[in-house]
């Protein structure tokens, strides 16, 4: 870390002073900072858009977070992803657009006000309706959205002023118009089909809300009809035979060929029902036959239109058999028992296998068992639209990054079944359609008068949350009215999301924004990234124990220091791994930015008065400034390409490796001197600061707008310029000081290998004759620790590096025979690891049975045994005999 010396601080979090000479703090301590940054940078208007602004648009839109929700770290790397593209946008001229909100959560918020109110032994349908709706609202202006302060902590640069909601006026008549519309476009229809059922929620659900998971069960096979016009079945779910309408079999299987068409007897209800013959059945699983149960099963419900079966439903909405017999108002799980006992008691039962795990669907919010159900719903017809959202992809109106997961987006646009939009629910956006006393269906856009009189009523189902969420990218904008906003902000410049709503929020807003907005998709780019993981790569849950609050690691470590991390580890579309120990490496990165910049500061560095010419700069300040430009734009070049983990770790390394580790020591020696070789590397320092704090602000806001401003005298980093590449190019400096470092990094090595102390001075003589490296005499002397060489001056190792020799007197500072046997001692060992591992490798008998992974350290072990035989024979020959 650089040198700091002890000066007058000023007080954390202070406004800037416009001097570059102004005093930073002697630690950064981000809690005094950030708050008062934020809160700055929202007042002065910084994040807002105009539309009226005739810079070239910059839009993205928040994946709208649920308004029960808070921030966790799923949220925190894809809001770190989005800032820092805005934060860019912003400084490179464009009239940036991050767009706020938060979606109503139909199931989610209700269940959160229905627990409230059971605490007061109350539940909705004692409220009623409307009172019940009165209810959430209140509950949203004092609980919910609790999340938009979370944001402000991780430094979200959003457009605050235009925060949405989903069910706000602008955006319910947004959602009722595009319903009108595709009703009367025959695109929504209502039709009775198998849902996702929740006997908890009492609603159907979307398919992103079934969480599967594997779970023990039964598997029992059972026997249908008799003799040899019997057949076997299997099934985990033996209650819904209750509601079998056939059993099913494969055209060519030749087994049961004599019994297609015919009927068989149906065990413990008395009917019988059709064998029929159906593609869809694999005649190599299992017996090859399989029971049919149209309303309680996707798959049978198929088979079951395809033949003209009957459908039968057996259960009621809360998961309770309706059907007549013993069975009736027993629970599914108890029915399920019964019904395998009654089989049992009939000799029907020819298997039973337990426990059989298999996956089975929950509600992903109150993790209940959900049910297939045949119900009448409203749907999408996703035909035409789907084909729609394939074909903008196809045609490149819009790019997926990565290119790989196009394949996953056409797997599932191509083979879209309708969409299920109603739910059984009282909180969201109430189907507009009335229906009256003789039959008649009514759908009222926005703008009209729904039906009265006597008889008439509205649907009482509300639409799926996937509904208005699908409209974000321009209902938010003020659509249906063609708004200076929808004009100017439409269509979004990128979407940036997780892979795992793909195929369920991406897809609906490509199908709605081009059905809406006359072809122009949603989205210019589609960015997709993965899920954040712990440092194990296993998934985060509070089951595991691995779930970790970002606000916890914030408190502790900052927000750059998390937005850091989590930027240095987003390859696209892959997932993150994460652990406190890389949250606690970007802290110490976060201070070293601080100290450097500090010491930089205390020597002069300014950005004051133009470069000096090349001329006038010595080979390091060359190298540096040319390095500068190359990583300007490598990063713009990964900016791009959506490469955050390459651009924070290319930056990373250059600040601290090459701004920090090299040229700032490196020119100690050149301000020590003073003159004006030390002006212009105060200069050139100035600038590498100025730019590199620049690059970092997007990942690193709170930081370097403190370092930034102080270094600068700007008014913020936020609205500054964003750095260019000037074209400037040195390869000869570059060389240079490529040599010299590889002159001072095989000494340290060397002095390492020693048992030198890194402070320990020792006597040297330098030849740098005939290289480029007799200028930097004074700065190897002082990175490297060395004396200047007196009479009595004795070469006892001698190391030739890149054309240069250095010749250093160890006699004072080594014990040469003592350093010799311990030298000895750890060769043998290394001798001794080498002939094992060898021989355990040319062992036949051991390759054919050890594991992969068992030989492959093996192998890794012998690799660092040669290496390390070569370096301490080096080392050994390079010590003096006596």
């Amino acid at each position: 870390m650089t040198e700091n010396t002890q000066q007058s601080p000023t007080p954390a979090g202070a406004e800037p002073s416009n001097s570059a000479h102004a005093d930073l703090p002697t630690q950064y301590v981000p809690a005094e900072v950030e708050e008062k940054l934020y809160e700055r940078w929202v007042e002065r208007g910084y994040f807002e858009a105009d539309a009226k602004s005739d810079k070239p648009p910059y839009t993205i839109v928040i994946p709208p977070p649920n308004v029960t929700g808070s921030l966790h770290l799923g949220h925190a790397f894809e809001h770190t992803l989005i800032d820092a593209l805005t934060r860019r946008k912003r400084m490179q001229g464009h009239e940036t657009l991050w767009q706020p909100g938060m979606d109503h959560a139909g199931i989610a918020t209700q269940n959160v006000v229905e627990r409230e109110l059971a605490k007061e032994d109350k539940s909705r349908h004692d409220l009623g309706r409307e009172a019940f709706v009165e209810r959430v609202w209140q509950w949203k202006s004092e609980s919910g959205g609790q999340i938009s302060g979370q944001m402000r902590r991780l430094g979200d640069g959003v457009a605050w002023s235009r925060e949405r909601f989903t069910m706000d006026e602008g955006l319910s008549r947004a959602v009722q118009t595009i319903f009108k519309r595709l009703y009367d476009d025959e695109l929504i229809y209502r039709a009775e089909r198998i849902i996702n059922w929740c006997p908890r929620c009492l609603t159907a659900i979307s398919d992103i809300e079934v969480e599967y998971a594997d779970q023990d069960g039964e598997l029992v096979s059972i026997r249908y009809g008799e003799g040899e016009n019997s057949i076997v079945v299997a099934t985990t779910r033996a209650e819904t035979m209750l509601g079998d309408t056939a059993v099913a079999v494969h055209p060519d299987d030749e087994r049961y060929a004599h019994l297609v068409g015919t009927e068989i007897e149906l065990p413990l209800t008395g009917r019988r029902i059709p064998v029929v013959a159906d593609e869809h059945v694999d005649p190599e699983f299992g017996t090859g036959a399989v029971k049919v149960t149209p309303a309680h099963d996707p798959n049978d419900f198929e088979i079951g239109r395809r033949h003209d079966l009957p459908s039968i439903t057996v259960m009621d909405e809360h998961a309770v058999i309706t059907a007549h017999g013993p069975f009736q108002g027993l629970d599914r799980l108890e029915a399920r028992s019964a019904v395998v006992g009654a089989l049992r008691a009939e000799g029907r039962i020819v298997a039973e296998k337990r426990p059989y795990v298999h996956s089975v669907g929950h509600c992903s919010r109150c993790k209940t068992t959900i049910e297939p159900r045949l119900s009448m719903q409203w749907w999408v017809k996703v035909g035409p639209l789907a084909k729609a959202a394939g074909d903008a992809v196809r045609d490149g109106r819009v790019a997926i990054h990565p290119k790989e997961m196009e394949s996953r987006y056409f797997g599932w646009v191509d083979n879209l079944h309708d969409w299920c939009i109603s739910r059984q629910l009282w909180w969201g956006h109430r189907i507009p359609v009335w229906y009256g006393p003789n039959g008649e269906t009514v759908c009222v856009g926005p703008d009209e008068e729904p039906p009265s009189g006597e008889g008439w009523y509205q649907d009482s189902d509300v639409l799926d949350t996937w509904f208005s969420s699908g409209l974000w990218p321009f209902s938010t904008l003020g659509w249906p009215e063609r708004t200076e906003s929808l004009e100017k902000f439409y269509p979004n410049s990128v979407l940036v999301t997780g892979y795992d709503i793909l195929f369920f929020w991406v897809a609906r807003m490509m199908m709605f924004g081009l059905y809406a907005m006359d072809g122009t998709p949603p989205f210019h780019q589609i960015v997709l990234h993965g899920m954040v993981r712990d440092q194990f790569g296993k998934k985060m849950s509070k089951s595991f124990g691995n779930a970790v609050n970002p606000l916890d690691w914030m408190d502790t470590y900052g927000s750059d220091a998390l937005r850091f991390t989590l930027a240095r580890g987003a390859n696209p579309g892959v997932d993150v791994p994460i652990g406190e120990d890389w949250v606690q490496a970007s802290r110490n990165f976060a201070n070293k930015v601080w100290n450097a910049t500090r010491f930089a500061l205390m020597n002069g560095a300014t950005v004051e008065g133009d470069l000096p010419a090349p001329g006038e700069l010595s080979a390091t300040d060359r190298w540096i400034l040319s390095r500068l430009n190359t990583v300007v734009a490598e990063v713009d070049a990964y900016y791009d390409d959506y490469q955050f983990a390459k651009l924070s770790d290319l930056l990373y390394h250059f600040a601290w490796d090459e701004v920090f580790d090299w040229y700032v020591e490196l020119s100690k020696t050149t301000f020590a001197a003073g003159g004006d070789a030390a002006r212009a590397s105060a200069r050139v320092l100035g600038e590498v600061l100025d730019v590199t704090l620049r690059l970092l602000h997007p990942v690193m806001p709170f930081v370097t707008e403190t370092l930034w401003t102080t270094l600068t005298g700007g008014e913020s980093v936020v609205i500054a310029d964003w750095p260019s590449d000037s074209g400037f190019r040195d390869t000869a400096a570059e060389q240079e000081i490529a040599t010299l470092q590889q002159v001072i990094t095989e000494v340290r090595r060397f002095r390492a290998d020693q048992g030198l102390q890194p402070g320990q001075r020792v006597p040297a003589r330098l030849t740098l004759e005939g290289t480029d490296l007799a200028v930097h005499e004074a700065a190897i002397r002082s990175l490297l620790r060395l004396q200047p060489a007196g009479e009595d001056f004795r070469a006892t190792a001698s190391l030739p590096v890149a054309g240069a020799k250095v010749e250093l007197d160890l006699s004072g500072a080594i014990d040469f025979a003592a350093e010799r046997k311990r030298l000895a001692k750890d060769l043998a060992a290394a001798e001794k690891e080498l002939a094992q591992t060898t021989a355990k490798l040319g062992n036949e008998g051991f390759l054919a049975k050890a594991p992969d992974h068992v030989v492959g350290k093996i192998r890794t072990r012998r690799e660092q045994a040669e290496a390390d035989i070569a370096r301490i024979s080096a080392q050994l020959e390079a010590l003096p005999q006596a």
